[in-house]
């Protein structure tokens, strides 16, 4: 039976080298991509962005609707979000580090008037996440060593696109039982799917993703669909597209969804972990062949946004820039 490991970064946290969890997260990474994080320090601010994100997604619809994200700019709040070219049966809100947006006007943040606690507690749980997730990326690149990789030996070239203005962000997300858009609503807009959010993979390095005790997260294992279940205090890490291509598909990138929730809503945050715009990405260098060509971050990371925010035809996916499917 295919399991999700559960991986304690206790001693990776003291700078001790813990091959019990690299060998669990080599193993992961091969088979689906997703292993839980205990002792990774960030328990109680987990437990006040949970709280802030009920808070948020319970003010009413204007409130929320005069800080709704537009196409040219994707933080913000959204309750009309597409997967693959169907709608989520959820709301969001995307937010980033405020500095960021001196560097792309497209991720100028917009927060919600008179919320500054609010805002607080999600600013600082980001600069967590930030640490936390560079932390885990180096894991990833020391199992991928660990599985007898020898691109692992260039992981200083996949670290140093993580410093400076890296185009990270954080989301809220709201998974309600039944669809948040009026009747008018619903017929100017794509229809909803059979997915509270469907079948994907992440665009980024990795997702570090916090979750309430309610459940609904799949991942896609041998053929079948499996619960990622919550697990109290944990944190779920899933591997993104610029993971596979670094390791020339010796690790793959998650493929994930969340069913429907029948009862009650859910709520989650994922921080996705997400380079410098201009880092060129490509397979780490070896002896095999590599099967990606260089492509520029921003422009794919800015082909994934318009994708999400409305149906523009087929959305960019990592598979556009496999060698042969240039040819």
């Amino acid at each position: 039976m295919v399991a999700v490991p559960i991986v304690d970064l206790t001693k990776s946290r003291r700078g001790e080298r813990d091959e019990i969890a690299l060998a669990a997260i080599d193993g992961a990474c091969r088979d689906h991509g997703f292993f839980l994080i205990v002792g990774h320090g960030l328990e109680e601010k987990a437990r006040q962005v949970l709280a802030s994100a009920q808070g948020f997604f319970a003010l009413p619809r204007p409130e929320k609707h005069a800080i709704m994200r537009d196409r040219a700019g994707p933080m913000g709040y959204y309750d009309r979000e597409l997967t693959k070219n169907k709608r989520d049966l959820k709301e969001v809100f995307d937010f980033t580090d405020d500095g960021l947006g001196t560097v792309d006007p497209t991720l100028k943040n917009r927060w919600p008037n008179g919320q500054e606690a609010f805002r607080h507690v999600l600013t600082d749980y980001l600069d967590s996440c930030a640490a936390s997730s560079g932390m885990v990326l180096q894991l990833v690149i020391d199992a991928l060593a660990y599985g007898g990789d020898e691109r692992a030996g260039e992981a200083r070239s996949v670290s140093e696109f993580f410093t400076g203005p890296q185009t990270s962000f954080l989301r809220l997300n709201h998974y309600p039982a039944t669809d948040l858009l009026e009747e008018k609503e619903q017929a100017e807009v794509t229809p909803l799917g059979d997915m509270a959010l469907h079948h994907h993979t992440d665009a980024g390095a990795l997702t570090l993703l916090l979750q309430d005790g309610v459940g609904g997260l799949q991942c896609f294992a041998e053929g079948e669909w499996i619960d990622v279940e919550p697990v109290p205090d944990s944190l779920v890490i899933n591997i993104g597209d610029l993971v596979q291509v670094w390791s020339n598909d010796t690790y793959r990138s998650a493929l994930h969804r969340v069913r429907p929730i029948t009862a009650g809503e859910r709520f989650s945050a994922p921080y996705f972990f997400n380079p410098r715009f201009e880092a060129v990405i490509e397979p780490l260098p070896a002896s095999s062949a590599p099967v990606y060509r260089p492509f520029l971050w921003e422009d794919f990371r800015k082909g994934r946004a318009e994708g999400d925010f409305a149906d523009y035809g087929a959305e960019i996916q990592i598979a556009d820039f496999r060698i042969s499917a240039a040819r």
